[in-house]
């Protein structure tokens, strides 16, 4: 499966299997997949199919057993810890289902970080920081520290620091998972607006409702993937964004 300049993800021959006890566990069997710049697409499966595997390597965090991963024209696999660590600073914001903030830092220092690290100024960064902040809608709490935000605003925080450094694909874990019914809406409706203003996101889930926000669902069984079918509110998306700039990037 060859990469075009389109291509935001493209996943050949993907394997991967876990050491067990028992047996051992073949997590993916041979994935292949693309996702196109500007795709917003969910990943469903039951428990144990191999979607949070597929992201993991995905986004470099876990190293595969065979195949090849390439992100905007760049192959992950094969590379060092520094090089990946590298590559996701440049390419890779990640969205974890219980947040993973550091609660000893302010909102504002939690997105800024990613930048500094990056080597960006400290001042562009604080801009970046409080421009996404005003876009999520948590402003207001820059001073504040996580614990005394809601779910949903600690999980818009955690969509903010994933955004920091403009990456490539926005990686999204169950982002939903750990919240109630609203707070999930309201990150159902945040990840939609990101699409809308052209970001690339992979999302992976359980919940048909957070999956139906996306523009393609790709469902996996047993380590491998079965079905992917473009969803009509991904194509009034696409008729709607056109080819529009990120304001989110």
């Amino acid at each position: 499966m060859e990469s075009t300049e389109r291509d935001a993800l493209t996943v050949t021959g993907l394997r991967k299997t876990f050491e067990a006890e028992n047996a051992p566990v073949r997590a993916l069997r041979g994935i292949d997949l693309t996702v196109r710049a500007g795709e917003f697409v969910a990943v469903m499966g039951p428990s144990g199919c191999g979607k949070s595997t597929l992201l993991n390597l995905v986004a470099g965090l876990d190293v595969a057993d065979e195949g090849t991963i390439t992100v905007a024209g760049e192959t992950v696999t094969g590379r060092t810890e520094d090089d990946l660590a590298r590559m996701r600073r440049k390419h890779m914001g990640i969205v974890f289902q219980f947040f993973n903030l550091l609660e000893g830092m302010t909102v504002l220092e939690n997105v800024v970080l990613p930048s500094v690290i990056a080597g960006r100024r400290r001042k562009i960064a604080e801009t970046r920081a409080r421009d996404l902040l005003d876009l999520l809608g948590i402003g207001d709490k820059a001073a504040a520290v996580p614990g005394v935000l809601s779910g949903g605003q600690r999980q818009r925080l955690a969509i903010a620091r994933a955004l920091a450094n403009q990456p490539t694909l926005l990686l999204a874990d169950e982002p939903t998972g750990a919240l109630d019914s609203a707070g999930g809406a309201e990150i159902i409706e945040l990840l939609r607006r990101l699409h809308q203003a052209g970001q690339t996101i992979i999302l992976v889930t359980h919940d048909q409702a957070v999956a139906d926000a996306a523009s393609r669902i790709v469902t996996m069984r047993d380590g491998r993937i079965v079905n992917s079918t473009d969803t009509s509110a991904g194509a009034q998306e696409a008729a709607s964004t056109g080819t529009s700039t990120a304001q989110a990037r």
